[in-house]
Formats: C-alpha cells, sequence, structure tokens
C-alpha cells in the first residue's frame, strides 16, 4: 500500500489530509444513515414484528434496503408471505456481492479481515471508501462508515422500535428520505462529466419505471445494468488521451 502511494507522487501530509477528508465524508455519512434506522424499527414494529425481533435483524441482515423489503412484505401478507420476503430481500441484497468483488483490493488479504469486513460492506461504505483517491484513504473511509453506520443504525433501530407508536410514520419527519440525502451528496461531486450524468439520469429513469411493475430488488439491478453497458462500451467517455488529460487539468 505504501508503495503505490509513492508512485501517486503524494507526500506524507497529502495522504493524512485525504484520510481526514475520508475521516469526516464517512461520519457524516454514517449519522445520515443511522437515522434512518429509527425508520425502520418504528416500521417493522408497526407490521408486526416485536423489538427483539426487529434489534436481530438489524444486527444479522445489516443491509437497509433489504430488511424495509422484508417487514413490508410481511407487514402487508402476513406469515404466509415469507417467501416473497425473503425472495426480495435476496434480490436487494445481491448488489452486495459485486460490492465484495470491488472492494477485495481495498479491504487486503486475511481470512479474518475479510471475514469481519463482509458485515460492512454496504453502499454507503462502498461509495466513501471509493470516492477518496489514496489507498489509505479509501481503507479509512470503508471502516470508519461500515463501523459508524452499523453501531448507529442498531441504536437507532433500537429506539425506533421502542418509540415507534410515539413517533407516529417516520415519513412525517422525513426519516425515509436520509439515505437517499446522504447517496446524492456522495455522487454529486462525481458529476462532472457527460458519461457520469448520463448514466445517473439513464439509470434513475429505468429504476423509476420499473419499481410500480417489478418486485422489490429488480428494478436497482436492472438499472445497474445501464451502468455496465455504458462503461462496459466507455459510451459516452473521452475520446482520447488528450481530451481526457484537458478535462482533468
Amino acid at each position: 500500500m505504501r508503495s503505490a502511494e509513492r508512485t501517486t507522487g503524494r507526500d506524507g501530509a497529502g495522504i493524512a489530509a485525504e484520510v481526514r477528508v475520508a475521516r469526516r465524508e464517512g461520519i457524516g455519512v454514517a449519522l445520515a444513515t443511522s437515522a434512518y434506522g429509527i425508520s425502520f424499527g418504528a416500521l417493522a414494529v408497526a407490521s408486526g414484528f416485536d423489538v427483539w425481533q426487529t434489534c436481530v435483524l438489524s444486527l444479522v441482515m445489516f443491509t437497509g434496503g433489504s430488511q424495509f423489503a422484508f417487514v413490508g412484505v410481511i407487514g402487508a401478507g402476513g406469515i404466509a408471505a415469507a417467501p416473497a420476503a425473503i425472495a426480495s430481500a435476496l434480490l436487494l441484497g445481491v448488489r452486495n456481492v459485486a460490492y465484495g468483488i470491488r472492494m477485495s483490493p481495498v479491504i487486503g488479504r486475511g481470512v479474518f479481515r475479510r471475514a469481519a469486513a463482509a458485515q460492512f460492506t454496504i453502499d454507503e461504505s462502498t461509495a466513501v471508501s471509493l470516492a477518496q483517491r489514496s489507498p489509505r484513504a479509501r481503507t479509512a473511509g470503508f471502516w470508519i462508515t461500515g463501523l459508524g453506520i452499523y453501531l448507529g443504525w442498531n441504536l437507532s433501530t433500537l429506539l425506533g422500535a421502542l418509540l415507534g407508536d410515539v413517533l407516529g410514520d417516520p415519513k412525517t419527519y422525513g426519516l425515509d428520505a436520509a439515505a437517499a440525502a446522504a447517496f446524492l451528496a456522495l455522487l454529486w461531486p462525481r458529476l462532472r462529466r457527460r458519461q457520469a450524468i448520463a448514466v445517473g439520469i439513464a439509470a434513475a429513469a429505468v429504476a423509476t419505471v420499473l419499481t410500480p411493475v417489478l418486485i422489490p430488488g429488480l428494478p436497482v439491478l436492472v438499472a445497474a445494468l445501464v451502468a455496465i453497458a455504458v462503461g462496459w462500451f466507455d459510451w459516452l467517455g473521452p475520446r482520447n488521451v488528450s481530451e481526457e488529460t484537458e478535462k482533468t487539468a
């Protein structure tokens, strides 16, 4: 890792500054996403789950979209809808496999390290990590974001489950939009080139159109194919090296 950082021409002060930025971003995303756990706790209890069942879901499953899909389907169809709930949760969790492959070089080797990292490889930790430039900053961003969200999410889940009846509908407080707002904050600085802008717009359009007609999880996976196609064929990318250099200068 250190040799890789030397080849980039960054000195120690520069790398330390990047690590500080990664820490700030990780803590900020962790705070925003953790607030969203209150919404999950309240909704889970309203859907018929006990407080302890709600907390176990957050401790073990720990992937917001899958958790919401699971309790949502169970709440609508009861225990008879358990197979559909499990299928929806699994579909939303498929994306974490891709995250794991992408984050493997950042995590490094070691069975215990990789096993621990698997629990924290989620949307937010991956996004914060890959937004950094140096290997050390990427590693710091991943662990700070993952650990911060895990702790905050489970605490806020417990709080939401205990206060669910008092809070009422979590959407009234805008908690259902906390995660989306955090992702937008991460995405916005990267929308500087036409390729990134086109991918974002196309993926959002595909997911919006498919959400009413497909089961939870599938719209996200289909929308991801847009990014894969654009990246594979390099559509709207720079035509040559000189164009790339001119844009990044």
